[in-house]
């Protein structure tokens, strides 16, 4: 499978970001559901700061991932998906890709303002604050965001693969294949992007 796509069918290199990307949030997502009902104490620490050191990592690799689409070829649209589709399925990914941005912004920015102790990524090294200390506005603030950038992208998410899925077995266009692991090339698509 070449690293970069074809005119139907998305290349190894944005695959493995694609799925890299599903696994690490829904790893991340996980651990968030998980570590909110722990109780407060310190044997919880490590459970926060590898949480935090994920969420920047995601962060990173969303970077890395729109750095490459940049650059890749996208496969053409089935030529009978209908244009709405098209301008929705446009829509969806700027928005999935702003919330894959925004969830751990806030969330480095609930820890800058929290200022409970310095934030290392991963125990490698310190990451800087966003806010020079504490402050109980920006606190405030960013952890009601975090939480609801965080719900809004779920729902976004399970939206989109609802559709892919929809597209798949439904309109059997081969949307999902062509961004399947290890698949063999869709049929050629022959609608262009807008």
């Amino acid at each position: 499978m070449p690293a970069r796509s074809s005119a139907s069918q998305w290349g190894s290199l944005a695959k493995f970001f694609h799925w890299t990307t599903v696994i690490a949030i829904l790893v991340q997502a996980t651990i968030g559901l998980v570590m909110v009902e722990l109780p407060k104490r310190p044997g919880t620490i490590p459970v926060y700061t590898f949480h935090k050191s994920l969420g920047l990592a995601i962060f990173a690799f969303a970077l890395l991932r729109l750095l490459w689409r940049a650059f890749d070829p996208r496969p053409l649209y089935p030529a009978t998906m209908p244009r709405w589709q098209v301008v929705g399925a446009h829509a969806g990914h700027a928005l999935l890709y702003t919330l894959i941005f925004a969830v751990p912004l806030s969330g480095w920015l609930f820890d800058s303002a929290t200022a409970l102790r310095p934030l290392y990524w991963f125990g490698l090294f310190r990451v800087p604050s966003l806010t020079g200390g504490r402050d109980e506005a920006i606190k405030t603030f960013a952890e009601a965001a975090h939480f609801w950038l965080f719900w809004t992208l779920a729902a976004v998410a399970a939206g989109h693969a609802a559709i892919a899925l929809h597209h798949q077995f439904h309109d059997r266009d081969d949307i999902l294949r062509r961004m399947w692991p290890g698949r063999r090339r869709a049929a050629e698509a022959t609608k262009p992007l807008p």
